[in-house]
């Protein structure tokens, strides 16, 4: 089986090739290293099953593949933010490109969206069926609405082309390889944390965000792309807290004697994000297995190592 993951040197993609070469299958990245770090590959690069290729898919590309794992997109605002035009052309063009060659070569196609289609929810939690709240010319926009033209793309792609199609939307994700300065709440705070920095929370803290560890979500993903279960389908974890809590309990972990500084609430952030999983757990068999605290221990452990070197 060849596997095209775009975006695979990134956070989430680096994990999926990981799983993906840990079960002898074949894997060819496409990555313009935007975010990506060809580090998070490093172990594989040497292996006849993998092939590494710097592209941005916002230029076409033919290659003989079977399934295309479509996860190039910057994913934090901070990223997102910094080139919203070239975001949004990733996500349309780019998803555009990947779903022309997933009819030029008949292979399955799975494309990583996001909670964010859901905006500032008036709902919680959000399920599949909840249209969302999104502002289509706000600062975030250029993520929320183009993750949202790509699930219209890829959903008339296979209603047109018979493309046979897979779209998971993706809650919060933390764990190993999150990069250091990408602005997204749990590296935030465990990198000021551990520099003996007080925590930043932006807003009065009381929004809600809930908490998926890597490896459940590429649990998830693995399980979609081999159901027979089109999507949308939601995976995350619905154990939900408030940033002050979360702040809480990275301070106890790493220094109890840090306080929190509050600065304003960045434009359109939503107040609630708690995924209704009973999509995933009915037609998947998923739900995610790893506690806060395992995680949270697990992506320290990482952070530590990566701040001494």
């Amino acid at each position: 089986m060849r596997n095209l993951v775009t975006g695979g040197s990134g956070f989430l993609g680096s994990h999926l090739v990981d799983e993906l070469m840990d079960k002898g299958e074949k894997v060819i990245i496409l990555d313009n290293f935007f975010t990506g770090n060809n580090l998070n590959n490093s172990r594989w690069l040497n292996n006849k099953n993998f092939e590494l290729i710097k592209h941005d898919i916002i230029q076409p590309i033919t290659l003989e593949v079977d399934r295309i794992w479509h996860l190039a997109c910057p994913a934090s605002p901070v990223f997102y933010q910094k080139d919203p035009i070239k975001t949004a052309k990733t996500s349309f063009l780019g998803t555009l490109n990947m779903l022309g060659l997933a009819k030029k070569m008949n292979a399955k196609f799975l494309l990583a969206s996001t909670s964010e289609v859901y905006g500032d929810p008036e709902v919680n939690p959000q399920s599949e069926d909840y249209k969302g709240s999104v502002n289509p010319i706000g600062i975030r926009a250029c993520y929320d609405e183009g993750k949202r033209i790509a699930e219209t793309l890829t959903f008339d792609y296979e209603r047109m082309h018979g493309i046979d199609i897979r779209v998971m939307r993706i809650f919060n994700t933390y764990g190993p390889r999150m990069l250091s300065n990408d602005g997204r709440v749990v590296s935030n705070f465990i990198v000021q944390a551990l520099k003996k920095q007080d925590l930043t929370i932006y807003g009065d803290g009381m929004q809600t965000r809930s908490f998926c560890y890597v490896d459940d979500l590429i649990d998830g993903m693995m399980k979609l792309m081999n159901s027979n279960f089109l999507g949308p389908v939601n995976i995350g974890n619905p154990e939900e807290f408030t940033i002050k809590q979360l702040a809480k309990i990275i301070i106890n972990k790493i220094n109890p004697e840090l306080k929190v500084v509050y600065k304003k609430l960045p434009a359109d952030d939503p107040m609630q994000r708690k995924p209704d999983i009973g999509v995933a757990q009915r037609e998947l068999g998923w739900e995610p297995k790893i506690k806060i605290d395992e995680g949270l221990n697990k992506t320290i452990n990482y952070f530590q190592n990566i701040l001494k070197k």
